[in-house]
């Protein structure tokens, strides 16, 4: 399985970001670049690659701790930005952003404490992924646009585990498909 850990925002979080999207997909050069779906807006914490079924439960055991070891939080989806000059185009995040890149942290050092190997390790940077492009796009339009978002705060109370699946049909835009396949509540460890 495809998997990584991650944090869902609730619904009415994406509906203010499915909003946000709607407008910046109205500005010149907006069809330069291929939109992620809502179905998988997410943030990230981990990313596993291809895991084997024997390392699944080690790996929710420990994905399980880090989330009864770390207490609800608050946060919001605010601003954006880019990786790669264009390459990804994202929407920021805003509030206990520490609190995000401790669980982030955990959710990494699960993987390790579950026999499974992991790349390099790079600084967390919390961000939504909006739009790709495989060339060099000039985005700062979108990423100016953006700097006027802010979403409403919700408390992140759990940590999800989440497989994707690779689009396979070969229809130009299909997009990966998303399903959350377990979650824990956070803080619920004491």
């Amino acid at each position: 399985m495809r998997l990584f850990a991650a944090v869902l925002p609730p619904e009415n979080v994406i509906d203010e970001l499915a909003a946000e999207a709607a407008r910046l997909r109205t500005l010149p050069g907006a069809g330069g670049l291929r939109w992620t779906a809502r179905p998988g807006w997410h943030l990230t914490l981990a990313f596993y690659g291809e895991v084997t079924d024997d390392l699944v439960p080690a790996l929710s055991d420990r994905l399980s701790r880090a989330a009864h070891r770390t207490a609800p939080f608050a946060l919001r989806l605010a601003g954006g930005g880019q990786f790669g000059q264009g390459r990804a185009l994202w929407a920021g995040v805003r509030g206990d952003v520490e609190a995000l890149r401790l669980l982030a942290g955990r959710a990494e050092a699960a993987a390790r404490k579950a026999g499974m190997p992991t790349g390099e390790h790079r600084r967390y940077k919390a961000h939504l992924t909006l739009a790709r492009s495989r060339e060099t796009v000039d985005v700062r339009p979108f990423v100016t646009a953006l700097a006027e978002f802010a979403g409403s705060t919700w408390t992140v109370a759990d940590l999800a585990l989440v497989r994707s699946s690779l689009p396979r049909s070969g229809v130009p835009g299909e997009q990966p498909r998303y399903e959350a396949v377990a979650r824990w509540a956070l803080g619920a460890g004491g």
